[in-house]
């Protein structure tokens, strides 16, 4: 609709007619949810050059106990926000003080500084670095050289453009007096945000004196920024509420229809990716009317502070607010200060600093993570067996969720679209996804929980690849790391075997690096090795990677190098090396492995001569929920065709001494959210293809993996003795399981378990 056609239809339109076709564009934007960010405000100074005629947050400096907030404040309110679970930090401040006011130029002095922007950029660089919280700056309109040097300290920053109106600044207008609110001149500063690559905010204050049409003018100027530079990451439409001692105080409000239209009217204006917000604490009792206009954000929401600007609007409380959004069909998540597109192109819009902050708050869709947990962290997971997910709020069904599972129920292999999808869900539709997941595995596998008694033996640590995610491999033992690199003898190994044989194992798991002297013929040594101490036991050994990497030094073909393992006494192969089935993400955490084709293409050779594997996929780094979706369906595409894989088996990326995330290029391993649904999201897009999905407890903690059993998991894997891979990554939970453990686990589950082989037959 070209923009006179636009104008036309939203001055005449009925607003209901308005308010249906925002709702249908938001829809379309994904998910179905409202975002919000956990902040502290920070009013670092309320002195203002600009006199606006409806404001009480800029003040005299007679009306101020001090001109700025001193940074110790300012860490005080921080660290309580921290406290309190907030990840922004809001620095509102009045423009240019110093440029009127001699108090302001005299504290600066005092404090060091020459500007209002060198101290804000000291004081949010100290934020960011001593708290973790991400700053979110408005400081009104600045300079190029301005962003740049701000851009280093913050998430996001931020301009109201309020009106395009020129009327609006002259005698008698609400902004005459106020150079800071020429139409041209924020503009401009908006502008410059975009060229400095600055996630950006930008809104629309009603009520004031502006038509409709004016309006339209303003969000068309936005939205034309926004399609210059793609910076726009909001535009908030925030309705002026008359304030005692202003010029404007017996001003009439914006009416609720006048609200309504122009969040509508944003919304069908702006292009989609911009989200369109309006401030909860203005408008109590109008949640539900405001999402219903095409609403999907709430803004910044403090359980610490005030809104200094609004001091007589208190913030709702955040419950109440998540119970009023999911009754509307769309549950309250939490995002950062920097909008989900944003975190996930952070090489782009963020400074490499703040990135690596953000990420460290992030989940795999961008938005905030929801809870401190991490895989191989100490400590109970949040879920319980019973509800894994937690207590969910009701939630208005959507029409579109029961014919995915529905379809995944009949076998039917979903689109990437629908996995990415099930992954997105929150509240009650989570919850349902992980209760068809649970009905499936129900239905294939019933209530028995497995487990195999095996052995971890990892025959040398040193490798020649560098995975940027691996904290076990050494490159040699004179390299200053803190673990020596090891070769194991084939003596060693045997000795192994026979002691593990001896504790009742019936499988030894076998993996190491890609040790620069390894041939083909030694893998061929070990498996001889094992099979000579312990002629009965499963052998479970060699990725992928070690397969291929046996059959290039030898120059055979690997299907014929696989059928030489087989004979030699090879029994299965695990599904690691997998990684992340994504070529995108493969080259920035494993370029050197094999591609995600190369994989797949020596797990279909081994099935191919008869070898069964498992499949697993590495997940909560660099990857995001559409890379998880394509990985499942490489897994059951390939299962399709050969059925060869047993089981797949999540691993939650294990972050902390992991080379990637101390870089600050991965998150911190993902969410429990993000655990739970990878196995039930599992289990539905596998259905038909794959029985058995496992949880991995090294991973998870046992009391992870206990509530992960009623998510779709069947399987709690194997006692493990001495696994170490995840122990050198940092992973707090022991190295072995006794028997017992599993059963206490698949209890708390109320879950009967019972031993099993390494292909799912009964032990004898």
């Amino acid at each position: 609709m070209s923009n006179p056609g636009l104008r036309r239809h939203l001055l005449d339109a009925p607003l209901d007619h308005l308010a249906a076709e925002a709702r249908a564009v938001r829809d379309a934007r994904g998910p179905e949810r409202i975002t919000y960010s956990r902040k502290v405000f920070l009013p670092l100074t309320q002195l203002c050059r600009d006199v606006c005629h409806y404001c009480t947050f800029a003040k005299a400096p007679r009306g101020l106990a001090s001109a700025y907030m001193s940074p110790d404040e300012v860490l005080e309110v921080v660290r309580a926000g921290a406290g309190a679970g907030c990840k922004e930090a809001l620095f509102t401040l009045g423009d240019k003080p110093e440029l009127r006011y001699a108090a302001a130029r005299e504290a600066l002095d005092r404090l060091g500084f020459a500007t209002t922007v060198d101290y804000l950029a000291h004081v949010a660089g100290r934020v960011l670095t001593e708290t973790g919280l991400i700053p979110h700056i408005n400081a009104g309109v600045l300079t190029t050289a301005d962003y740049a040097r701000l851009r280093r300290v913050s998430g996001s920053m931020g301009l109201m453009l309020e009106s395009a109106s020129e009327r609006l600044c002259r005698r008698g207008g609400p902004h005459f007096g106020s150079p800071d609110k020429a139409p041209a001149a924020r503009l401009a500063s908006i502008a410059a945000a975009g060229e400095a690559a600055i996630p950006f905010t930008s809104g629309l204050l009603i009520g004031i004196g502006e038509t409709r049409d004016e309006r339209i003018d303003a969000l068309l100027a936005l939205r034309d920024l926004h399609r210059t530079h793609g910076h726009l990451q909001e535009v908030i439409v925030q309705n002026f509420r008359a304030k005692p001692r202003t010029r404007m105080a017996g001003a009439p409000e914006p009416s609720e229809e006048e609200l309504l239209w122009t969040v509508a009217a944003a919304r069908l204006v702006l292009d989609r990716e911009v989200s369109v917000q309006s401030p909860p604490n203005l408008n109590p009792g109008r949640t539900r009317a405001l999402i219903d206009a095409g609403l999907d954000d709430f803004g910044g929401i403090s359980p610490v502070t005030i809104d200094h600007v609004n001091p007589e609007a208190p913030w709702p409380e955040i419950e109440t607010l998540s119970a009023e959004c999911a009754a509307a069909g769309r549950p309250l998540v939490e995002r950062l200060t920097a909008h989900p597109a944003f975190v996930q192109e952070a090489a782009r819009w963020l400074d490499a600093g703040v990135a690596k902050a953000v990420r460290k708050l992030a989940d795999a869709e961008g938005l905030a993570r929801d809870g401190a947990w991490s895989p191989g962290v100490a400590g109970a997971a949040p879920g319980s067996p019973e509800r894994p997910l937690g207590a969910a709020p009701t939630l208005a069904p959507h029409l579109g969720l029961d014919d995915v599972l529905s379809r995944a129920a009949a076998g039917r292999t979903l689109a990437e679209a629908d996995i990415v999808r099930l992954f997105a869900t929150r509240g009650a539709a989570a919850e349902a996804v992980v209760a068809c997941a649970d009905e499936l595995r129900r239905k294939v596998n019933g209530e028995t929980v497995t487990y195999v008694v095996n052995r971890n033996i990892n025959y040398t640590n040193i490798c020649t690849y560098s995975c940027s995610f691996c904290a076990f491999s050494k490159s040699s033992s004179k390299a200053g790391l803190r673990e020596p690199g090891y070769d194991l003898p084939l003596v060693e190994i045997a000795d192994r075997v026979r002691e593990a044989w001896s504790r009742g194992a019936t499988e030894v798991c076998l993996q190491g690096g890609i040790h620069p002297r390894y041939t083909g013929e030694t893998y061929v040594a070990i498996l001889q090795a094992v099979k000579a101490a312990e002629p009965a036991m499963h052998v479970h050994a060699f990725s992928a990677l070690e397969v291929s990497q046996g059959a290039a030094t030898l120059g055979v073909p690997v299907a014929d190098y696989l059928a030489r393992l087989r004979d030699e006494g090879l029994g299965s192969l695990p599904g690691t090396a997998a990684e992340i089935l994504d070529d995108e993400v493969r080259a920035q955490i494993c370029p050197d492995k094999l591609t995600a084709a190369g994989w797949l293409d020596v797990v279909r050779a081994a099935h191919g001569v008869g070898l069964r594997t498992t499949a697993t996929i590495m997940f909560g780094h660099l990857d995001r929920t559409e890379h998880w979706a394509r990985h499942l369906l490489a897994i059951r595409n390939l299962q399709l065709d050969t059925g060869g894989f047993t089981e797949f088996v999540p691993l939650p990326f294990v972050h902390m001494a992991s080379p990637v995330y101390l870089r600050g290029r991965a998150r911190r391993g993902p969410t429990w959210r993000e655990s739970v649904l990878m196995h039930a999201v599992a289990r539905i897009a596998l259905h038909g293809a794959i029985r058995s999905i496992q949880a991995s407890w090294v991973k998870l903690g046992l009391d992870g993996a206990s509530a992960c059993l009623n998510a779709g998991v069947n399987d709690l894997g194997g006692v493990l003795m001495n696994e170490s891979i995840s122990r050198a990554a940092g992973a707090a939970h022991g190295q072995e399981l006794t028997v017992a453990d599993l059963q206490r686990a698949g209890a708390s589950a109320g879950r009967p378990v019972a031993q099993r082989t390494t292909l799912y037959g009964q032990p004898a």
